[in-house]
């Protein structure tokens, strides 16, 4: 009870939230240093005001890094909502994204990102030169990600099933086989794609692509020689070698430009993209505004050639 008196609400403001939920994030002051664009000793001045706020040491060291006390996570989940209750009120009204100032982060892998946020970054940098876009893995999404505010949106084939959990489907794509065209022909038959030697991803921890289980399922087993954390490590292993990769045919526009595909000689499905996001953005005028820019984004890049 005494601490409770001793308690000033007034010593409690945005920063201070801000920090909290850095530190929490970072799990060490330098990253939140880092992300917050102060130094470590203003982080560490702030987190001794907070600490005197809650009455929490909030933190304690761990080999040598530092972990959150329950307390401190338990109120970083509360300060996420506190600030985007206050984001809400400085932009209620109309909004203007040339006003906001914010870091909105997104999580998606290798192919969703690398084919949707750089030109979603390219036309948000002119109208909104205040956001700073951070993006995370997305792995296969949870509902915690969207729930304790690890971030605004999610760009996956895979939805979280939840009833507080929105979703839009943005595209479907066609997976192709990639192949090098100087070692090798596209595989015409069925007997020739399953004689060849695969190439795929499989995420970590030993997460196969949902194509590669699709397939294994219905009793389509090819002969894996190599296996990689993402596409971005397909093309130097396909480069100069007999090796086939199905994967999805968006990627010959980036990630595998130089390389060949074809038609693959199995039944394939086809693979969804969804941009995933939490109830509480629904009617919020900024996240309406980036999702709807990031589909204005979609269309050019699922028609490029």
């Amino acid at each position: 009870m005494e601490r409770m008196r001793k308690f000033d609400y007034s010593d409690l403001d945005g920063r201070l939230l801000q920090l909290l939920v850095a530190v929490v994030e970072a799990g060490s002051v330098t990253g939140a240093a880092q992300r917050l664009g102060v130094t470590q000793s203003a982080v560490s001045h702030l987190l001794d005001k907070l600490r005197g706020i809650t009455g929490d040491p909030l933190f304690v060291k761990s080999g040598r890094g530092i972990v959150a006390t329950a307390r401190a996570e338990s109120l970083a989940l509360q300060a996420r909502e506190l600030l985007a209750t206050m984001e809400r009120f400085c932009l209620s009204g109309e909004f203007d994204p040339a006003r906001w100032q914010t870091t909105f982060t997104v999580a998606a892998n290798d192919f969703q990102r690398d084919l949707l946020l750089p030109p979603l970054m390219a036309r948000l940098r002119s109208q909104a030169p205040g956001l700073v876009l951070r993006v995370i893995s997305s792995g296969i999404p949870s509902l915690e990600m969207l729930r304790h505010e690890h971030c605004q949106l999610v760009i996956s084939p895979r939805p979280p099933d939840g009833a507080d959990i929105l979703q839009k489907r943005l595209f479907e794509d066609d997976y192709r086989v990639f192949y090098d065209p100087a070692q090798r022909e596209a595989p015409q038959t069925k007997a020739a794609y399953l004689a060849a030697e695969h190439i795929t991803v499989v995420y970590e921890p030993r997460r196969a692509l949902d194509l590669d289980q699709w397939l294994a399922t219905r009793g389509v087993q090819r002969r894996f020689s190599v296996m990689v954390p993402g596409f971005a490590g397909l093309p130097p292993f396909i480069r100069g070698s007999q090796l086939l990769a199905t994967a999805p045919g968006l990627l010959q526009s980036h990630l595998l430009r130089d390389l060949a595909s074809a038609k693959v000689p199995v039944p394939c499905p086809t693979m969804p993209m969804y941009m995933i996001w939490h109830m509480r953005h629904q009617h919020d005028p900024a996240h309406r505004w980036l999702r709807a820019e990031l589909e204005a984004v979609v269309g050019a890049a699922v028609s490029t050639p």
